[in-house]
């Protein structure tokens, strides 16, 4: 091999190493902008889990209030209907 074609070959040599490395280094910055950006996904997925647990928290002790208030509602109802009763007793007599 001649000293200019030997010349040759490690120039193009050298050039397909640069686009390699350029291609590289490319995909590296590719790769960490996916990586940032699953990071953020990840982040924001655990604050919506423990805000999803905190709603649910919430609506558990806003449900049991509800029943509590039927349960009371009820038994007023039913306490005005003996009411009415016994006062209907007294005046039909």
């Amino acid at each position: 091999m001649s000293e200019q074609s030997s010349e040759e070959s490690f120039e193009a040599a050298a050039q397909r190493f640069e686009r390699a490395m350029s291609r590289l280094e490319a995909s590296v910055r590719s790769l960490n902008g996916r990586m940032r950006a699953h990071a953020r996904i990840e982040a924001d997925t655990q604050k919506l889990v423990a805000e999803r647990a905190k709603f649910a928290n919430e609506l558990e002790k806003v449900s049991a209030k509800a029943r509590r208030l039927d349960d009371s509602a009820h038994e007023v109802s039913r306490r005005l209907v003996d009411a009415m009763e016994q006062v209907r007793e007294v005046l039909a007599k």
